[in-house]
């Protein structure tokens, strides 16, 4: 029987230790974020730990060492005299408010205000009360100041498509943190998280010598679990899920692998478990998509739907160092957004060009994102009842009813918006149709003689599209057959069909139309 106890959404240390409940100690981090500098600042994806991370190192400075006994920084030699610290959590407050940001901070240091004898005077602003409050705390306690701050960039995230109250929060947090390099006489250490990250956010601008550790090799599993940590901890658990689907211990931990692990931050770091999904996962006994629920970034999806990012292309992207860690939110792209925001990986790193490969990092990942996606292209996919649910797509590919398939295809095509109707479109939704179905699918698969548009592989079936727009299915019958894009299966024991299908515009002939052929040997 597992009798452990699942932290699920705890974000407090104290909590966690003591009231019994499962705990990955990442607290052997402490001595070496201190002999970093006094200014820290950590990237990483929403619900991976940044919080735990950061009430960890909340206790340790205020000298809670009972909190840590048997935990790795209760062995090492740090000092433990307690600090004044001043904790501001941006997680759970609703930016797109007006006056939110002002309300949040102004909330905060109130409360630490009466803690250090401060007066409130709302008289001044936020940054010259964030000022006056870091001496008053060090002139109180007689010891130097440790600031911590979560989600920074939350204010700005929420609110990244208005424009006007975006650039209003943006001079806030600017004025705010500032404040930072003008005491620093005071402040014995100041750790800061988000998910994008400073390069190019005119916030930090003032404060150079601001350490950014979230591609740092020495940091790479500083938050989300190492499969080692995983098995170590939470092996009840795993076991009580095998046996809940009838598999052995091996077979449910790559299942677990397959859709919650693959998370890597830095070119020598090893793969990461996200927590948040594991946790619910043997809470529930269950293996689902929970990270993914949470919240998905709808301006994110939108943002590659509405720039012509071929879905097919995701997987793939390529970039440098640079590149991934200045994001503006003045220029916003994309890749390396994603790759902030958890949904690109490394993959792969090459030394002599210096560029990262880009993945999806679990089956979790990609099937939320391209549900996301796919809702962008065809809203009516968001509706039960409606002859397009996913399972009805799946069982038709792997049963070989691709006549069925095509007819919930075309019908899910033909109630497009006029400017998607396009061959890009055509092969994006039948891409994410056919990854969300959980089949696999090549885009643009080489052959000697071309490139075909999307091959999917379900069970016994193998089959071959090509799209066309305003021209002919018989054209695109005939590119298949010309360049032979079926030839390297003449050989495979499945049964492969070939699909041409065109849309026309024209008024006396619009619609969608298909071809299937089914390839004789």
């Amino acid at each position: 029987m597992d009798e452990l106890r699942y932290p699920i959404g705890m974000q407090t240390f104290s909590k966690i230790i003591e009231e019994g409940y499962a705990y990955v100690d990442k607290t052997g981090y402490i001595k070496t974020l201190l002999r970093q500098g006094q200014y820290v600042f950590l990237s990483r994806p929403r619900r991976f730990g940044k919080s735990l991370l950061l009430s960890t190192l909340e206790a340790y400075f205020e000298g809670r060492r009972e909190l840590f006994k048997g935990l790795a920084a209760d062995r090492m030699d740090l000092d433990w005299t307690p600090s004044p610290v001043l904790r501001f959590d941006f997680n759970a407050e609703n930016f797109s408010l007006e006056n939110g940001l002002e309300m949040l901070i102004d909330g905060y240091l109130w409360s630490f205000e009466q803690i250090y004898g401060k007066r409130s005077d709302k008289q001044l602003s936020v940054s010259q009360r964030f000022k006056n409050l870091i001496q008053a705390a060090y002139e109180q306690t007689g010891r130097p100041v440790v600031i911590l701050v979560d989600e920074y960039d939350k204010p700005l995230l929420d609110i990244q498509e208005n424009k006007e109250l975006f650039e209003k929060n943006q001079r806030i947090l600017k004025s705010f943190y500032g404040n930072l390099k003008s005491m620093d006489r005071y402040i014995r250490f100041a750790f800061i998280t988000g998910v994008a990250r400073f390069s190019k956010v005119s916030i930090f601008s003032d404060l150079n010598n601001l350490k950014d550790i979230s591609m740092d090799n020495t940091y790479a599993d500083i938050c989300g679990w190492t499969e080692c940590e995983l098995i170590s901890i939470f092996r009840p658990g795993i076991e009580r899920l095998a046996q809940k689907r009838d598999e052995d211990f091996d077979t449910t931990l790559k299942a677990m692998r397959d859709y919650y692990d693959g998370y890597l931050f830095a070119d020598e770091g090893t793969r990461l478990y996200n927590p948040f999904s594991v946790l619910n996962a043997l809470d529930k006994i269950k293996i689902d998509p929970y990270w993914f629920e949470t919240g998905t970034p709808t301006f994110l999806a939108r943002w590659v739907r509405n720039n012509g990012i071929d879905p097919r292309e995701i997987n793939g992207q390529s970039a440098t160092k640079d590149e991934l860690i200045t994001v503006g939110f003045d220029e916003w792209d994309p890749v390396p957004l994603m790759f902030q925001t958890g949904y690109l990986t490394i993959g792969h790193y090459d030394r002599i060009s210096e560029l990262y490969d880009l993945r999806f990092p679990n089956r979790e990942v990609e099937i939320g994102f391209f549900k996301h996606l796919l809702r962008c292209y065809a809203p009516l996919t968001t509706r039960r009842g409606s002859g397009l649910e996913f399972t009805s797509f799946r069982k038709d590919l792997f049963r070989g009813a691709i006549h069925d398939f095509m007819e919930r295809l075309a019908t899910l095509l033909k109630d497009l918006p006029g400017e998607d109707h396009k061959e890009s479109t055509y092969r994006a939704v039948t891409y994410l149709l056919a990854v969300l179905c959980g089949t696999p699918a090549i885009a643009e698969h080489h052959g000697y003689q071309g490139r075909s548009d999307i091959e999917v592989f379900a069970g016994d079936f193998v089959y071959v599209f090509e799209f066309k727009y305003n021209k002919s299915v018989g054209e695109a019958m005939a590119q298949i057959h010309s360049r032979d894009y079926a030839g390297r299966y003449a050989f495979d024991s499945r049964t492969v069909y070939l699909i041409g299908a065109n849309f026309n515009e024209k008024k006396e002939e619009r619609g969608f139309n298909y071809e299937i052929e089914k390839m004789t040997r």
